[in-house]
């Protein structure tokens, strides 16, 4: 089962493979240290909350450093549009693509 992760207008952006969240092309664009999120390069972006990658405002876990790139893990498919959510707090996975 892969685990999506998806922009706050339901569009599946990502997924999460192993410690790393991969773009829908399959290209690791980030890493999960518990649910905090941050770039492959090591800096901080926001937490896993649910399904999206948010800023909830808890300051700044600085950077864990770069683990190497895990390589291509592939196109996972396209689960589909979930519906629009909001949690409460801007959506940033756009920021692990920068």
């Amino acid at each position: 089962m892969t685990d999506y992760i998806y922009s706050s207008r339901g569009t599946a952006v990502g997924y999460i493979r192993g410690k790393y969240i991969h773009d829908m092309h399959g290209k690791a664009v980030g890493q999960i240290n518990g649910t905090h999120v941050h770039k492959l390069s090591g800096s901080y972006v926001g937490e896993l909350h649910k399904d999206m990658v948010l800023n909830k405002h808890m300051g700044n876990y600085g950077n864990i450093g770069n683990p190497g790139n895990p390589g291509n893990a592939g196109n996972p498919g396209n689960p589909g549009n979930r519906g629009s959510v909001n949690y409460g707090y801007p959506d940033v996975f756009d920021e692990l693509l920068k």
